[in-house]
């Protein structure tokens, strides 16, 4: 029984530890939270957001890049342009 016990702790334990590469190595996305210091919000940069920054960098003829990359002006133009639009997805933490 000793046996027993100690093969499916391992094997409890390696299911533990790979179970969070295997999540995330599915999505290919890792989603974030972006705040707005210009609003005072915060955003979750999830599939959704990513879709508004898409259309922004294709409104304003923009090469695709990182929102992360962009200098503070760039990234306060995205800012003032996605509260112009549906803005329903944002977070209203103001921490």
């Amino acid at each position: 029984m000793n046996l027993v016990s100690r093969y499916l702790g391992s094997l409890l334990l390696s299911l533990a530890l790979i179970s969070p590469l295997v999540g995330t190595g599915c999505s290919g996305h890792v989603y974030y939270r972006a705040y707005d210091p210009y609003h005072q919000d915060y955003h979750r940069w999830d599939a959704s957001e990513e879709g508004y920054y898409q259309q922004w960098e294709r409104d304003n003829h923009r090469q695709d890049r990182d929102y992360r990359k962009l200098d503070k002006d760039d990234q306060k133009q995205y800012w003032d342009w996605r509260h112009s639009h549906d803005d329903h997805d944002h977070d209203h933490d103001h921490h």
